[in-house]
């Protein structure tokens, strides 16, 4: 354990990870309008139904965020992406704090989901570029474990802020986000120059969508984060109808935060040593599992042993997702593919929510619980049939699979 937990886990690292790990961590504790623009926009009288047809824009948009991120990624470096993307996604919060009437609203709207994930697909491309393979895991899991630990501090800070007026959400917002675009101007070392096409002469704009590894991976991922998505619509829904109140709702995003804080770091450590793809493909089970047991909660105890089984889940799957996707990318097509991989997250976040409200509404909470575990096992077993494939196309010596007893 004390080996786990050693400070030569943070050593080894470049200086160029550690800007973009502090530049992600400083821009998620900032990122505090989307989840407070339903209440924002309910106080500028606007309709719960007109909210959702903002939040929709943002969601659209996102469809285009992370593709576009990585066209530009690849043709421009990483480096310039990462400065033109955050600055475009300050300017753009900035516009929707100001703009006012519906038609103005969802056109900005629109814009801030298009911009709002430009940067990730570059990051995550420094990362890469700069990190030697072997520490790939490691760098990946911490740079998670720092966005989530910025996230649960802005959820902290941005409801301590709102007494002062919404405004200052969209102030804070744009302001870090900017801050994390100068730093990476200052600081990172310019952009290697970059090659537009395969050895073989075939254009990297086709190769991401070529790859059926990477496409698999894409889809499963789709599939665990179409799970994810009930956390803020099956969840909420389930412990109204047990009449906790949201006051406990809100607990449930502070007590997994807690949970990956404490947690993570020790639990990424150890799961390194098993094949990284049967880790991903057990955590996406475990999530399911865990989502589904919400249908057998019904006290608040009976629902916080639900949060620690669905978030050590989401722990194990989103420990190692960026290095098997950089282990997999060309070279010169790193922000493509972080891009094709990413594009599952938006699209899980824009098909997950209605379909998820339209199950528990029409079909019954227990048809909601039962499909989460059902995709949970289809995680499992379509991750575990990519182990072998991928263990021969990255020429990865067999590792041991989560559970089995280590040598």
């Amino acid at each position: 354990m004390r080996k786990l937990l050693s400070i030569t886990r943070l050593q080894g690292l470049p200086k160029s990870f550690w800007i973009v790990f502090a530049g992600q961590f400083i821009n998620r504790i900032g990122n505090m309008v989307v989840p407070f623009l339903v209440l924002y926009l309910g106080q500028q009288g606007m309709s719960a139904q007109d909210a959702g047809l903002v939040l929709g824009a943002v969601g659209v948009g996102g469809l285009v965020s992370q593709p576009l991120g990585g066209l530009l990624t690849d043709r421009w470096g990483p480096r310039l992406t990462l400065v033109g993307g955050l600055l475009a996604s300050s300017a753009a919060v900035a516009l929707l704090g100001a703009a006012r009437g519906l038609p103005a609203i969802l056109a900005v709207a629109f814009l801030v989901g298009a911009v709002a994930d430009v940067y990730r697909p570059a990051a995550a491309a420094v990362v890469a570029e700069v990190v030697p393979a072997a520490d790939r895991p490691r760098a990946y899991s911490l740079v998670y474990w720092a966005v989530n630990l910025g996230v649960a501090l802005g959820g902290l800070i941005a409801g301590l802020l709102t007494s002062h007026g919404y405004w200052t959400l969209f102030l804070v917002q744009s302001l870090t986000t900017a801050t994390f675009a100068v730093v990476t101007a200052i600081l990172l070392p310019a952009d290697r120059r970059a090659r537009r096409t395969d050895s073989d002469g075939t254009p990297t704009t086709v190769r991401a969508t070529r790859d059926r590894l990477l496409l698999a991976l894409t889809g499963l991922n789709l599939l665990n984060g179409v799970v994810a998505a009930q956390i803020t619509v099956g969840l909420p829904l389930a412990i109204k109808d047990d009449g906790l109140g949201a006051g406990f709702y809100g607990a449930v995003f502070l007590i997994s935060g807690i949970i990956i804080g404490v947690t993570q770091p020790v639990l990424s450590a150890w799961l390194e040593r098993y094949d990284r793809l049967a880790v991903l493909s057990v955590s996406w089970l475990v999530f399911g599992l865990g989502m589904a047991a919400t249908a057998l909660a019904d006290t608040r105890a009976e629902y916080l042993v639900t949060v620690c089984l669905w978030t050590v889940g989401e722990i194990g799957a989103a420990s190692f997702v960026g290095s098997l996707v950089a282990d997999l990318a060309p070279e010169h097509a790193q922000g493509r593919y972080q891009a094709t991989f990413g594009w599952s997250y938006a699209a899980a976040q824009f098909i997950g929510p209605p379909a998820g409200a339209y199950v528990y509404a029409s079909l019954g909470p227990g048809a909601l619980w039962l499909s989460c575990a059902a995709l949970g096992v289809m995680g499992l077993a379509g991750g575990l049939a990519l182990v072998a494939p991928l263990r021969r196309r990255l020429q990865l010596a067999p590792q041991p699979i989560p559970f089995e007893k280590v040598g």
